[in-house]
């Protein structure tokens, strides 16, 4: 997910009483100061979803009086150090040296003593298990075996699917993994032989300034958000709109952020002659974002990889149905039939797109079911879920307040 805003922290509404409850349950196993370590920072160019995550997540915990350190690679016009919402971020390094780097900077103590490591697996891991001792924790949002052709070389390509199925998983047997999604974690389970044991189902927030609101648009408009990259194929969802537009006069198409394939993706706008109905509006504030998703008639994501698909389920919060592939993790954040469609080829995609875009009555039903479906979600349960798998591995390991 590519979203509109980078340089603030996700908007988390957590009562003081609840503050003072993860704040507990951290001190019933010794954690006062934890590290992260993430590819990327929030404010990076490229950032996504996972970014998000994390820092609604350290957000969450600074709060409730954790002392929180993450490690993330140099973001682009960001100084080296700051503070972000109560918790410290230190960006250095490039996107592949942050890897040695960040690791010699922690076995040489220059981020301070720690309680408890989350180390964040964005396709490559940091390798934890080999050089960090004490109470561990994993994100890994998805299985990323289908997205590293489409950002390497053959041989790259190879060599980092060879490494994320075989290589790694074994290293993190004795590690506590965090994912979002049921569906995600079979994945990691079948695909990167992972214990079923090991792998936690943590859900991700929802801003809660995403709601329903304003009218629908007065043509049919279908919504996209995300980085504009391979995996995400938004060259699928125009080609797939043009065709729906030829039975469906008058369709829109907003597709929201930005990317390296934004030239990829002008150039095919440009050859379908859809310039008059395709719209790139880049990044958006989030009083843009919540609007579009409230005119929406519905929001679509073609992604052939996601851990949960949050554009879906903020979409959803505004009370918007989805139309998106059927993939692990869209298959947690939508729930087909009741909160959108899931679509398992192209064919059903476009089909997927048709029938929700001239069925009003399907579009009601299934926006209603989304709205109530999103209300499950808040950022202070995903904080608390994480903490509480941290604690167990803490307290496994025999750690003990101070």
């Amino acid at each position: 997910m590519h979203r509109s805003r980078r340089l603030a922290t996700p908007e988390v509404a957590v009562s003081p009483e609840q503050l003072s409850k993860i704040g507990d349950l951290a001190a019933s196993a010794g954690i006062r100061r934890i590290h992260m370590f993430a590819w990327r920072d929030l404010v990076d160019i490229e950032a996504g979803g996972s970014e998000v995550h994390a820092a609604a997540v350290a957000s969450v915990w600074a709060r409730a009086g954790l002392d929180v350190t993450m490690r993330t690679s140099w973001a682009q016009g960001s100084p080296p150090k700051a503070v972000r919402d109560g918790y410290k971020v230190v960006r250095k390094a490039g996107r592949y040296l942050v890897f040695p780097r960040a690791i010699g900077s922690e076995l040489a103590g220059r981020h301070g003593q720690r309680d408890a490591l989350v180390e964040i697996w964005n396709g490559m891991p940091f390798l934890s298990p080999l050089w960090a001792r004490g109470p561990r924790a994993v994100f890994l949002h998805h299985h990323h075996e289908k997205m590293w052709p489409l950002v390497l070389g053959p041989k790259l390509a190879r060599l980092g699917s060879v490494f994320e199925q075989r290589i790694a998983p074994p290293l993190y047997r004795g590690t506590p993994i965090i994912t979002l999604s049921e569906s995600s974690r079979e994945e990691l389970v079948h695909k990167m032989g992972l214990r079923a044991e090991q792998v936690h189902v943590v859900p991700p927030g929802i801003d809660p300034y995403f709601g329903p609101g304003s009218q629908r648009s007065a043509e049919p408009l279908i919504v996209a958000v995300g980085r504009l990259m391979p995996s995400k194929r938004f060259d699928l969802l125009i080609e797939q709109a043009s065709r729906v537009r030829r039975r469906v006069p008058g369709l829109r198409l907003v597709i929201v952020g930005e990317g390296y394939e934004l030239d990829t993706i002008e150039a095919l706008i440009r050859n379908l002659d859809a310039e008059d109905w395709v719209e790139l509006p880049g990044r958006v504030d989030d009083e843009e974002l919540v609007e579009l998703y409230r005119r929406a008639w519905l929001v679509a994501s073609a992604s052939i990889s996601e851990g949960w698909g949050m554009t879906l389920t903020e979409a959803a919060a505004c009370a918007t149905p989805a139309v998106a592939t059927d993939i692990a993790g869209h298959r947690d954040a939508v729930i087909d039939g009741q909160t959108g469609l899931l679509a398992a080829s192209d064919e059903a995609f476009a089909n997927a797109l048709h029938d929700l875009l001239t069925d009003s009555e399907q579009r009601a039903r299934l926006g209603a079911g989304a709205l109530a479906y999103a209300q499950r979600f808040t950022w202070e349960a995903t904080a608390r879920g994480a903490l509480e798998v941290l604690v167990a591995d803490a307290l496994a390991k025999g750690h003990r307040p101070r």
